[in-house]
């Protein structure tokens, strides 16, 4: 994949962003379970549309991403990985103000996801 010099504009941005990304993330000793069971094939273009959602205005996007994770034994190291990931693939490939905005939105997913999890599972203990 050619690494480009621009902020993230198009759709095809988004592709090379994600495609980069999923193939850092399930080389990743720690993420890389994960995705045993999940048919990513499937998977990646539902990934694309959410962040052609939030980063293009891309309207079509209405799944919560936070439920299709909810089942998942992921911990705040999982998140923290994730997001260093994902930071590091969008300065690789990407720069500007919608690149700026992407870290941004995962690095809120992130602790969101984090803060969710662990306080489901505080709840489930009680």
């Amino acid at each position: 994949m050619k690494k480009i010099n621009q902020d993230i504009t198009t759709a095809k941005d988004i592709d090379i962003l994600v495609d980069a990304f999923y193939k850092k993330l399930t080389n990743q000793p720690q993420m890389a379970p994960f995705f045993h069971t999940i048919d990513l094939a499937h998977h990646l273009p539902r990934i694309k549309q959410f962040w052609r959602f939030a980063l293009l205005n891309e309207a079509g996007y209405t799944t919560n991403v936070f439920e299709k994770h909810a089942h998942l034994p992921l911990d705040k190291i999982h998140f923290d990985i994730w997001v260093q990931l994902f930071c590091e693939t969008v300065d690789e490939y990407f720069h500007g103000d919608t690149a700026s905005e992407a870290k941004l939105r995962a690095r809120s997913l992130g602790f969101t996801f984090a803060t969710k999890m662990e306080h489901i599972r505080k709840q489930s203990n009680e």
